[in-house]
């Protein structure tokens, strides 16, 4: 028997209508799809309301895979697969399995021979990077940084030690209620040379993108950052 496909769909990252986000032909594919696999089910099914999907979404197959989601459960996430139908994997946000619980559905459909589509869609840290005019020939995505001050302001001076020796663009996120605190460790951790790009409500009507110097941030009032998905961006 034929297996199916699991194809990675990426979704908005914010009230945005998806065909501003997504092309046609990601749209097209996920209204045809009768099984996903969503971080979260219920934001999945809004989702799949967007589209709209060809089927009731109350007749299409959602599972759930988020950072609660024991290991021995994801086998069984690939039955449909093996059954030969077509699966989408989404995200809450953006695109899946990078910096998202999926990777873990997709490293395993890679071991069983699955043929795993991955899909154009808005990606916040590439959006960021291209936004940011920091170096996009060698960067690295380190997810969140450690939540106490002093674990966090030590870890920003070892990534800004990383940036000046590379040359590497530095990227990071917050959980959007500590966006403030994070920027303030920045602020006091690294040099004042150093350049630091914040991206806020990537694709959305309040998207903002800035880089500046970390004295010029200190010398000016800091951009209202609380709850808005963040990405965060240095280089030395």
């Amino acid at each position: 028997m034929n297996m199916g496909r699991l194809y990675l769909i990426p979704v908005p990252l914010g009230p945005t209508a998806v065909a501003a986000v997504l092309p046609q032909s990601v749209l097209a594919r996920a209204q045809g799809l009768r099984h996903f696999v969503a971080e979260n089910a219920k934001s999945g099914r809004a989702f799949l309301k967007l589209l709209p999907s060809d089927l009731p979404v109350q007749q299409i197959s959602i599972q759930e895979l988020n950072e609660h989601t024991p290991a021995s459960e994801l086998t069984a996430l690939l039955a449909p697969l093996l059954n030969g139908n077509d699966v989408g994997l989404i995200s809450e946000a953006g695109c899946p399995a990078v910096a998202d619980p999926g990777a873990a559905l997709v490293a395993l459909a890679q071991r069983e021979g699955i043929q795993v589509v991955p899909m154009v869609g808005p990606s916040s840290i590439l959006l960021a990077l291209m936004g940011s005019g920091l170096s996009g020939q060698s960067f690295v995505f380190h997810g969140y940084l450690p939540s106490t001050p002093g674990e966090r302001e030590k870890r920003l001076r070892e990534l800004e030690k990383e940036s000046r020796r590379g040359q590497q663009t530095q990227i990071f996120i917050e959980t959007p209620y500590r966006n403030q605190q994070l920027l303030e460790s920045v602020l006091k951790a690294c040099a004042r040379e150093t350049r630091v790009c914040i991206a806020t409500d990537l694709t959305l009507e309040s998207e903002q993108i800035t880089t500046r110097r970390v004295g010029a941030w200190q010398r000016q009032s800091l951009p209202k950052i609380n709850r808005r998905p963040t990405v965060f961006l240095l280089q030395a």
